[in-house]
Order: C-alpha cells, then sequence, then structure tokens
C-alpha cells in the first residue's frame, strides 16, 4: 500500500500558494447528464478518489462551477467535511454558466462573475478561494476584460485570494496583464497538444506567470488503458466519442504515441500515463499538472509522476526526435 509521498513543489506564479507538481482534476468526478461529461459516474468512488490524493501527498484540487453544473465543487466540499488532515488549495472557475436547462453558456460581465463566485462559496463551504480562475475567455474581448477586472475586486475585496485564467491565447493573456497581474494560466498541454510551446510557455516564464496544465495524458489517451477497441465504444455521454483525437486518423499515431510512452517508463518501473505527466513537467515554465482521477486506484496510478524525472534523452525519444 502506497503510504504519503514525498512530492516536489513549487510557487505558483506570484502566490504564496507552494503546490505539489500534481493536482487533483475534479472535471471528470461531474458525473453525466452535462454537456462535457465523461459519463456515469459513482460519487463514494469520486470521494475516494479525493480522499486517496489528500493521503499521498497531493495538495490542491481543481474544479469549476460547470464541471456537472456545481456538482463537481458539492463533492469536494462532501469529502472535505470528512477529511480530517490538512485542508488542501481549492482552485475553481468561472465564466461558463448555465440556465434552468442546464445549457452552458459564455459570461464574464461582472454581475455574472460576481453570482458566479458567490454560488461557488457557497457549493465549496468555504469563505474564500484559493485561486479563482476565468475558465474560457469571450469572443469579446472588452467582455473578457470586464471579467478579469472584476476577478481583481474579488481579490481585493477577499473573496479570492489568488486569481488566473485558462484557456487564454497569448493577446488575451497580455491584455488582462495590463489591468492586474496574472497569477496562474492553465492551459491544455501533452505530447499530442504542444501548441503552447511557441509563445505562451515562454511569455509566463518570463512574466512569472505559474503555469498548471491540464490533459497531461491526452484525457485519457495516454495512459496506455486506452485500446483502439475502447475508444470505439466510448459512450454518447462521454464527450470524448465525439473528439477527433479518439478518432481515426488520429487515433492510431496517438496509441503509437503510448507504445513510446510504454517503452520509457518500463525502464523506471513507471506507467504510460505517468511518463506522459512527467514529460508535461519537464517544461522549465510548468509549475504544476492537472491530473484527473475517478477512482482511488487511478490516484496511485498516477501519483508517482510528481516524483519522476525524465531526462533530455528519454524527451527527445518520446517527441520522436
Amino acid at each position: 500500500m502506497l503510504s504519503m509521498l514525498c512530492m516536489r513543489s513549487g510557487k505558483l506564479g506570484n502566490s504564496d500558494l507552494d503546490i505539489t507538481a500534481v493536482g487533483f482534476g475534479a472535471w471528470a468526478i461531474g458525473g453525466a447528464g452535462w454537456q462535457y461529461g465523461w459519463g456515469a459516474q459513482d460519487d463514494r468512488e469520486s470521494e475516494a478518489a479525493i480522499r486517496r490524493a489528500l493521503e499521498l501527498g497531493i495538495n490542491w484540487i481543481d474544479t469549476a462551477a460547470a464541471y456537472g453544473l456545481g456538482h463537481s465543487e458539492e463533492l469536494v466540499a462532501a469529502a472535505l467535511r470528512r477529511w480530517s488532515g490538512s485542508r488542501p488549495y481549492l482552485f475553481t472557475k468561472c465564466g461558463r454558466p448555465w440556465n434552468e436547462r442546464g445549457e452552458i453558456g459564455y459570461s464574464l460581465r461582472a454581475e455574472s462573475v460576481r453570482r458566479e463566485c458567490e454560488a461557488s462559496l457557497r457549493r465549496l463551504r468555504v469563505e474564500v478561494i484559493d485561486l479563482y480562475q476565468i475558465h474560457w475567455p469571450t469572443s469579446d474581448l472588452a467582455e473578457t476584460e470586464e471579467g478579469w477586472a472584476t476577478l481583481a475586486k474579488l481579490q481585493a475585496e477577499g473573496k479570492v485570494r489568488w486569481i488566473g485564467v485558462s484557456n487564454f491565447n497569448l493577446e488575451e493573456l497580455k491584455r488582462i496583464q495590463a489591468i492586474a497581474p496574472v497569477t496562474s494560466l492553465q492551459p491544455p498541454y501533452s505530447l499530442i497538444r504542444r501548441e503552447i510551446e511557441g509563445g505562451l510557455l515562454p511569455f509566463c516564464r518570463q512574466q512569472g506567470v505559474g503555469v498548471i496544465v491540464y490533459s497531461p495524458m491526452g484525457s485519457g489517451l495516454l495512459t496506455g488503458a486506452m485500446t483502439r477497441a475502447r475508444a470505439a465504444t466510448l459512450p454518447t455521454d462521454d464527450w470524448r466519442s465525439r473528439n477527433p483525437d479518439f478518432q481515426e486518423p488520429k487515433l492510431s499515431k496517438n496509441l503509437a504515441l503510448v507504445e513510446r510512452l510504454r517503452a520509457v517508463g518500463a525502464r523506471h518501473g513507471r506507467s504510460p500515463g505517468e511518463t506522459a505527466i512527467a514529460w508535461t513537467l519537464h517544461h522549465p515554465a510548468v509549475t504544476g499538472a492537472i491530473v484527473g482521477a475517478r477512482s482511488a486506484a487511478q490516484v496511485e496510478g498516477i501519483v508517482g509522476a510528481a516524483q519522476f524525472r525524465l531526462d533530455e534523452a528519454e524527451v527527445a525519444e518520446l517527441e520522436g526526435q
């Protein structure tokens, strides 16, 4: 049985948050019945996954209001009520409100952001959110700036400790940085999604913006558990069933990448998924990786990535150089 691991950690951007290299991602535990769900999920398994992550030393949880239309935040709060150890840092997001029919939209208007913040505080059962993030920018840059200015006001009012963004491009990041300092950026990053390497990661490193990447295992593609047959039979309520990465012609290329991950990881007794996470952590601009898990066993299968370091030759091998 695994006991608490000695994980490396680092300060997130301009904050006082010293976060472990791996954080618990609470997207999938939002369950089914919403637009970006991962299929049916047992709440007891979700709570067990959170508890196991904390037992093993992970010290931050990343969720969002939209995950399960509030259900993920409620589950995180429920798990922490039954947790007697140190409270982890709680990161959540705004900007994707939903209507009475459960349809998720976009809004970064000040009134909407404030309403979302209050709702997240209630669901999480806390008085202050450790990191509050804009989930997605809107197509209207002025509205995105309004949303960011509102986050800065919420920070000044003490409702949130630090503020960051997710899924922003370089232009958007530069524009909001002029309004208020950005603590962190949360972009997708993995061996199959590397577009942020050209501009965003160098900018964040230069400006001292922390980076916490999501989907380092390609939403399950790079774990070693995804097969051609499984990809073909993903349930219709799993958003991945509609994702081109899980379909040809990309699927064969992605599964071939898994075999490289398997070969490199095997030399260290690590899984393909752990190796995929370690690859993202190798980049000097990356502070931490958000890793989703739906059971305690899944947590145990990936948490070792926080201790695992790849050398330059192994990185080149994985990148096919």
